[in-house]
Formats: C-alpha cells, sequence, structure tokens
C-alpha cells in the first residue's frame, strides 16, 4: 500500500509520483483533434463544450513531467511510454500552435524551449524548437532597462518570468555570459533586498520606470535553477540564500504557498522543481540541501495527505484506485455499467495551505500536484539535477 509505514521512502515517493502521473495522463491526456500519433492536455477535466483555450505554457509543463517520469521509471517499457507520450506532446504543441514554436509571449517560448532540450539531452528525440525559440528569446534580451527580457511581444515590460527561464536556457546550453548578464540584471533590478526574494517585473509607462513589486512562488525557481547551472562561489552563495529566503517568506506554517488555480495553479510545482535541483546539487552546503529538500517533502506530504481517491466500492473487487488508473483499464461495476480509465483517477487539492483554492478539475492544478511529486521522488532518490537517471 502507497500508505505503509513500513516502506521504504524512495519507494513510497516512487509509487505516489507514478499515481499522480497516470492520474494527469488518463483524464487530461487526449489526442489533438482525433489525429493519431498525437497527445495534449485538455485544460479541465471533465472538458466543457465548445473549443477549449489554448495555453501553450501549460502544456510545456507537462512536457517537463514526462520527462520526469520517463525518467523515474525503471523499467525500459514504462520509460519508453513516458517518451513516446512527450515526444507526441512536442509535436501536437506545433500543430497545435499554428505550425509554429513561437508565440507571443517570451516566457511561454522559455519555458518550451527548457522542456524540449531536456527530450533532446536524453536522447529520445525533439529539440526541434531550439533553434527558433533560442533565437526569438535573444531578440528579447536588449539594453532597455539595463539588460533583461522583454516579457511579451508588446516590448512594455520587462520581468523575472521570462528572464529566469531563459537565463537557465542559456546556461545549459553553454552561453554562460549572457546567462549570468540576465542572472546580474535579475539581482540588480528586481531582487527585494528586504525579503532576498525576486519580484515579478518592470513596466515601461510615460516614458518612465513602474516597478510591479508582486512577489511569485514560481518566479523564484528558474532563478535558483540558474543559479545553480552557472556555478562558481558567488552564484551558489546566491543560491544558498535565496532557498533562506523561500523558507522564510513563502511558507505557511512550514509548508511552501500555492496561488490557487488558473495559471496560478503551476507556480509553487515550478518552485519545487528546482528546490529538488538544489537538494541534490552537492555544491550547495548541507543546511541549504537540507532545507530545500525538506520544502518539497512537506509540499509533496501535504498535497498526498489532501488528495481524494474514487469511490472504491465502484472499483473491480480486489483493485485499487492506483492499479485501476495504472493499468488503464475500463472496468464493470455491480451494474455491469463500463466505467472510463479516468474514474480510477486521484484528485489533489488545487494547493497546499489555506490559499488552496477548489480549482481541483484543472489541468495546471492536477500537474502541479504531480510536479511536486515527481521532485519529492528527486529528492528522496538523492538525484541530483533534472538530466540524470535512476539507474
Amino acid at each position: 500500500m502507497l500508505n505503509s509505514r513500513e516502506e521504504h521512502p524512495v519507494r513510497t515517493a516512487e509509487l505516489r509520483a507514478r499515481a499522480a502521473a497516470e492520474s494527469v495522463g488518463s483524464r487530461f491526456g487526449h489526442r489533438l483533434w482525433g489525429l493519431p500519433g498525437t497527445h495534449l492536455g485538455a485544460v479541465r477535466f471533465p472538458a466543457g463544450r465548445g473549443a477549449s483555450p489554448w495555453h501553450y505554457w501549460w502544456q510545456a509543463h507537462y512536457l517537463d513531467a514526462l520527462l520526469d517520469a520517463t525518467l523515474r521509471e525503471s523499467n525500459e517499457r514504462a520509460s519508453e511510454k513516458q517518451a513516446v507520450t512527450a515526444r507526441r506532446l512536442l509535436r501536437s504543441i506545433y500543430l497545435r500552435n499554428g505550425l509554429r514554436w513561437t508565440n507571443s509571449y517570451y516566457d511561454d517560448m522559455a519555458w518550451l524551449a527548457l522542456a524540449a532540450d531536456r527530450l533532446r539531452q536524453l536522447g529520445r528525440g525533439g529539440g526541434q524548437p531550439g533553434s527558433p525559440l533560442e533565437r526569438a528569446l535573444r531578440s528579447a534580451h536588449t539594453p532597455e532597462l539595463g539588460g533583461g527580457l522583454y516579457w511579451n511581444t508588446d516590448r512594455d515590460f520587462k520581468n523575472t518570468p521570462a528572464t529566469g527561464p531563459a537565463a537557465l536556457l542559456f546556461a545549459r546550453r553553454g552561453d554562460a555570459v549572457r546567462a549570468q548578464e540576465l542572472v546580474d540584471w535579475l539581482q540588480d533590478r528586481l531582487q527585494d533586498p528586504a525579503t532576498g526574494l525576486f519580484q515579478d517585473g518592470i513596466r515601461l509607462a510615460g516614458g518612465g520606470e513602474r516597478l510591479i513589486p508582486t512577489v511569485y512562488t514560481y518566479n523564484q525557481g528558474p532563478v535558483l535553477g540558474a543559479l545553480l547551472e552557472l556555478g562558481g562561489p558567488d552564484n551558489l552563495s546566491s543560491a544558498e540564500s535565496l532557498i533562506i529566503a523561500v523558507d522564510k517568506q513563502l511558507t505557511s506554517h512550514g509548508v511552501l504557498r500555492t496561488h490557487g488555480g488558473g495559471d496560478g495553479g503551476l507556480f509553487t510545482g515550478i518552485l519545487a522543481r528546482y528546490l529538488a535541483v538544489a537538494a541534490g546539487t552537492s555544491t550547495l552546503p548541507s543546511d541549504a540541501r537540507r532545507t530545500a529538500g525538506a520544502l518539497v517533502t512537506t509540499a509533496a506530504e501535504t498535497l498526498w495527505a489532501g488528495r481524494t481517491e474514487p469511490d472504491r466500492t465502484q472499483l473491480p473487487q480486489g483493485m485499487s484506485a492506483q492499479e485501476t488508473t495504472a493499468q488503464g483499464t475500463t472496468a464493470r461495476n455491480g451494474a455491469g455499467r463500463r466505467r472510463s480509465p479516468a474514474a480510477g483517477a486521484l484528485e489533489f487539492p488545487a494547493g497546499t495551505g489555506a490559499d488552496a483554492g477548489t480549482g481541483g478539475s484543472e489541468l495546471s492544478t492536477q500537474l502541479q500536484a504531480w510536479m511536486i511529486l515527481e521532485a519529492a521522488y528527486r529528492v528522496a532518490a538523492g538525484v541530483g539535477t533534472e538530466a540524470e537517471t535512476t539507474g
């Protein structure tokens, strides 16, 4: 059983992450326009009538989560199944986005570029978006406001959501000079000296500048990732300080804060991803690593404790909800009615605290729970980076 106190912690974390992956896939995963060889995540479950809104950046994080699952699965067949879905998702993003990789938002493009680059590095295919997305991101890095990236093609707002993941991408792609310039700009212009956290952005208005001081959990994540990727004493010291600031400022009763549903439903999942990377970074001080890991595992425990499972009386005799989801069965209940594979899926709360909200049927919130549970697995297994396999 997943809740057994005797279960090895790595095995427990693995089973929970797998259950979340299967739950999201069974409820939200679908073919694009019914086309074979395609896959996208529906915005809601059950889907409403009419056209579904297009959330490009949600799909980018869905791709990242599929890659987490690909790495987590020690069984080659199960791992390749996740990789196939990831490749189909990347292809479908291109199709759904009008046969192009770019859109109007540089933060969206940075997220997709990061996920596609991971797919390429894993040798599982993909990587096609790399050149057009990198070109677009470089074009948004201009001298106005002293540096940083514009948020979108209106070019009137430079912010952390675009600059942070772009810095991480450039660091991973070997352009350390550009990555460091972006990190330095964030620290100079958007890091609040009072809290140590990164504020949202700077808007160009009426020929002047206007600071948008809002603090979101997800803005801290990619900056942390970029600092760790770049390395060196100064960056690692900054990463340690950022972890401490997150622990002090962005928790409630020791649990990471969340931002409800909609786009905010993904925010804390993004932060957890990079806290897990920090927990496995051997060049960080041990206290910082432990703090980062504890933030992830506490969030994961809270989400798992708050999950809702299907009515077990409706499941086939002797089969758990997780087994139903894992096998993708179409079971029969006592009345002989057929059930869809999604009937065995778990439902996770929209967040980890008082601000959790009630949007549990949105892809963003369920994807966030999956991301946090995958991050908790990496912490338990001692996996240092997103690209490492589990052996």
